[in-house]
């Protein structure tokens, strides 16, 4: 019994070695852009190359010095048993939030994110697996040299914007469903070596930058991974016009440095006419040749930006109010006892004028015939 158990032990060990890696996290959080990426440009699928190749669309990836960038939707020779479920933007924590794509079992939550082709914004109607086989529905893929096909119409339960993130304005508003939460709960595989290198190729072509095509790549889809210049690349047919701000803009934003103080010279503060002029310390000593001024150092500048403040702040003098005189106040204000009152000098009589005499003349001398006359 004990050798049957730890021959269990050792059979288990080694197939756990032999599981390809995989990440049973829901998403994994990629780089965060504060604006939103372009529309989805509108192409044409190229022609599966054969049996095994699973489509993966198109997407729009970040890059913090080039900004957004497109990189091709292409057939992927898929794993056996495994479907891919495309990655997509999310709003987030007030910034657009990347989540990679991943292959697994079951396609999972795409933020209903309408990428054609069979992902119509949940699932995936592109075709399935049947005992290793994977079995193309024609009516969504261009399938020419395949056996497995069938035809099977699709309806489309979302509105067709080609818009390329969920939440936040103009993002779609779809949630996951009960199945696509447990897809996300269940065992994921990495995209493939040549998943990651078709996306590295795409990150260095300027002509798939945004910034450079406005939202319309040159190579919109390829009919295999990093094959970029093969007949099977097609271009986009339309796109909606796209002007993307600067990529520094993007980062999440930071708290500016605090400007240094211009060189210029400082306007003068108006005086205090109640305060006299201050005066030289020095008047006999010949004053300095005069130059450009020169800004305070910083230990006296905060004083005096401090002092301006105050004096901002302080409130203006209000002006003396009126105390209000209550009713007795007022009736003794306008009439005073007679104690009080100032008594009045009684007005001068004007003197009669006394109307002035002549002189009186003094009697002149009478003469001898006057005198013997009057005998």
């Amino acid at each position: 019994m004990r050798i049957a158990r730890l021959i269990i032990l050792v059979i288990t060990a080694v197939a756990a070695l032999t599981i390809p890696t995989q990440s049973k996290a829901q998403v994994a959080f990629g780089v965060s852009v504060q604006f939103a990426p372009p529309a989805l440009p509108v192409y044409e699928q190229p022609p599966c190359p054969g049996d095994g190749y699973i489509w993966t669309p198109g997407y729009w990836a970040y890059d913090n010095d080039d900004g957004y960038y497109w990189v091709p939707g292409t057939w992927v020779l898929a794993p056996v048993g495994l479907l891919w479920t495309p990655g997509y933007w999310g709003w987030q924590d007030a910034a657009y939030v990347w989540y990679p794509g991943y292959w697994g079992p079951q396609v999972g939550f795409y933020g209903g994110i309408f990428y054609g082709f069979g992902y119509v914004g949940t699932g995936y109607e592109g075709g399935y697996w049947n005992h290793g086989a994977f079995y193309y529905n024609r009516s969504v893929n261009n399938v020419r040299n395949v056996t497995n096909v069938y035809n099977k119409t699709v309806v489309n339960n979302v509105t067709v914007n080609n818009v390329s993130y969920n939440g936040g304005q103009g993002g779609t508003t779809a949630r996951p469903t009960a199945a696509e939460q447990a897809a996300a709960r269940a065992p994921h595989t990495q995209p493939t070596a040549e998943q990651v290198q078709h996306e590295r190729a795409a990150s260095t072509n300027r002509s798939q930058l945004a910034s450079v095509n406005h939202g319309k790549p040159g190579i919109a889809a390829t009919a295999k991974p990093s094959e970029f210049t093969s007949k099977g690349a097609v271009s986009a047919k339309a796109a909606a016009p796209y002007n993307p701000p600067p990529a520094s803009s993007a980062k999440r934003p930071e708290q500016p440095n605090r400007p240094a103080n211009s060189p210029a010279t400082p306007q003068p503060q108006p005086s205090n006419p109640h305060q006299p002029a201050a005066r030289p310390e020095n008047p006999g000593k010949r004053p300095a040749e005069t130059g450009p001024a020169q800004n305070p150092p910083k230990q006296q500048r905060q004083p005096l930006r401090q002092n301006q403040e105050q004096q901002r702040m302080k409130p203006a003098p209000q002006p003396p109010q009126r105390q209000q005189e209550t009713p007795p106040q007022k009736q003794q204000r306008m009439n005073p006892p007679e104690q009080q009152r100032p008594q009045q000098q009684p007005k001068a009589q004007p003197q009669p004028r006394q109307q002035e005499r002549p002189p009186e003349r003094a009697p002149e001398p009478k003469t001898p015939q006057q005198e013997n006359k009057k005998e």
